[in-house]
């Protein structure tokens, strides 16, 4: 029988093999494009060791569910999981059906404790009320009925301010939308791993602590951004880089719905940080941040994202003969890429502004291309298209739409981008393996690819390969960027270090390495490929699912394997 992935629906009972490593996706692999997905894609395939599953969260059925990459046959099965209730309400509503002799006003007090003691970094609470009432390997009673009691709704009034002008319905309604998320996300048996790898601390972190508890497995997580500091930030109206702690949900929040909201996603992090038995972060400053909404630092490592450098030895070639007319000082016209989505958040009305604060200092031979999708927002990039002609950037600034960046990165002299959130983007690795120097903001992990001091394997000091201002501001970017057409000698010494610093950090075969060792020490590779069979699985979603079993409080570090301490990641070298 050919290998390959079978793709079970919610509506689908089939029995999935164990695997060494199920990854746990919200919306993306293998189903959307994206930095987060080729990180992905690249884990699975440079790992033909390992067996994998992929966990793909979807909102509902008419999200996208046609596969973009090519699964690779060492991926035994792709399981999706719906978080929408119009998807799961028949579900819902049985599970929420009041059974005899429970309890439910001891359930309520259960259920506060638990959630204030997470504030307390005591995550125990929380899981043992995991066990007892949502595990379908180990509940004894079901939690979901305790939204209609009268207990429980009495204990939420009281903990509404007095001033608010929620009503009971609305209030109601909010807690409803809590509950079937938690039912979609929590209450069904997972297929087995050793290992459940989640690439955001939300939804998907959620189900693999869930599912590690369920079969006494590992539970890592990869923080590609902090998703909660985006979310919450994105939720109020925020600027993206603004901090956020677990505490946030008692000042951030001017309305009592938004506040439900933030307790939410702040209580989340308060759960799942410290569930986690490893935690990997593309850059060191995320690891701060994340320590403030609950990570543990003794359990984390910097783990960026790498490239392959054969890939780009043919955009390395093209750039020859542009780089001797940079250093004669004959080069024209100067080409830049702006690679991004055109979506607010990557802030292309302000690389327009840029474009026309230049042109009005005299530098007139330059164009910059808009390279990426234009239909993810369509007001924002009819937006930009009348700010290019209200400024004259007609001819100076173009979009191309989306584009192949690896058969065009060559024909570009800089890379430049002016977001105002950004991880560490993989397009930046990619025009640093073309030699290409980088103008952006200092965000996320921009510093610690641009800007910060490399150690190379020698003990030599790699400089940046470009610069950063701040988010937004205009002119200060206009001043980089005139500085290196102006400046021969600065554009060939941060062309070198492009290559350096890529050599000496972000080579992916060393980065996949290491995920293959954290993989091993958490407990996989032994899990042979088998074939999916058509026996039904139980997927805890029966009435009868309760168990007389008796689980010991959880206990952090007593279940799982855990990484070695110690381990100094790529990032840290030197």
């Amino acid at each position: 029988m050919v290998k390959g992935p079978y793709y079970r629906r919610p509506d689908d009972s089939t029995e999935l093999p164990e695997v060494d490593v199920a990854i746990v996706m919200e919306s993306t692999y293998p189903f959307l494009k994206g930095g987060v997905s080729g990180v992905v894609h690249d884990i699975v395939t440079r790992n033909p060791d390992l067996v994998f599953g992929i966990i793909h969260i979807a909102w509902d059925s008419n999200d996208p569910s046609e596969d973009l990459y090519g699964v690779p046959e060492n991926v035994a099965w792709v399981d999706v999981v719906y978080l929408s209730l119009g998807e799961d309400a028949r579900p819902f509503q049985q599970a929420s059906l009041p059974e005899p002799g429970v309890d439910y006003a001891a359930m309520t007090r259960r259920l506060r404790v638990a959630f204030y003691t997470l504030s307390a970094n005591n995550p125990a609470p929380f899981w043992s009320l995991y066990d007892d009432t949502i595990n379908p390997a180990t509940r004894h009673a079901r939690l979901w009925p305790v939204l209609t009691t009268s207990e429980f709704m009495e204990a939420c009034v009281a903990a509404v301010p007095q001033s608010s002008s929620l009503t009971l319905a609305e209030l109601f309604w909010n807690l409803r939308d809590f509950f079937s998320l938690a039912f979609a996300l929590t209450d069904r048996v997972h297929p087995r791993a050793k290992v459940y790898h989640a690439h955001t601390t939300g939804y998907a972190s959620l189900i693999a602590a869930c599912a590690a508890r369920q079969n006494d497995s590992a539970f890592l997580l990869t923080e590609h951004n902090l998703y909660l500091r985006d979310t919450i930030n994105t939720l109020l109206g925020r600027d993206m880089n603004l901090p956020v702690t677990r505490y946030s949900y008692r000042d951030l929040p001017d309305n009592p719905v938004d506040r439900m909201w933030v307790r939410w996603w702040c209580d989340l992090g308060a759960a799942l940080y410290p569930s986690a038995d490893h935690i990997t972060y593309l850059y060191p400053a995320a690891v701060k941040e994340a320590i403030e909404l609950g990570a543990d630092e003794s359990r984390t490592e910097v783990l960026p994202n790498g490239l392959n450098w054969d890939d780009f030895a043919y955009g390395r070639a093209r750039r020859k003969r542009p780089i001797k007319s940079i250093a004669a000082g004959e080069h024209s016209p100067w080409r830049f890429a702006c690679i991004a989505r055109v979506v607010p958040i990557k802030g292309i009305i302000q690389m327009i502004d840029i474009a026309a604060e230049a042109v009005s200092r005299g530098y007139r031979d330059f164009e910059i291309d808009v390279l990426g999708p234009t239909e993810h927002v369509p007001e924002y990039y009819q937006e930009c298209l009348r700010h290019v002609e209200e400024t004259g950037m007609q001819g100076v600034v173009t979009f191309r739409g989306t584009v192949v960046v690896r058969e065009c990165l060559h024909d570009y002299d800089a890379l430049v981008l002016s977001s105002f959130n950004e991880g560490q983007p993989l397009v930046v690795l990619e025009a640093m393996a073309c030699g290409l120097p980088v103008i952006g903001t200092r965000v996320g992990g921009m510093d610690h690819t641009v800007t910060l001091p490399v150690t190379a394997a020698d003990g030599t000091i790699i400089g940046p390969c470009g610069d950063l201002v701040e988010p937004g501001d205009v002119t200060g970017f206009a001043d980089r960027l005139c500085h290196l057409m102006d400046d021969p000698a600065l554009y060939l010494e941060w062309h070198g270090n492009a290559l350096e610093r890529l050599r000496a950090e972000f080579m992916i075969d060393m980065i996949m390495s290491r995920y293959n060792t954290i993989y091993r020490e958490l407990g996989a590779g032994d899990v042979q490929w088998v074939p999916i069979s058509s026996q039904p699985a139980d997927l805890g979603e029966g009435p009868d699912d309760v168990s007389s079993e008796v689980r010991l409080p959880y206990q952090p570090g007593t279940l799982r394997k855990t990484v070695a301490d110690g381990y100094l990641g790529p990032s840290q070298a030197g």
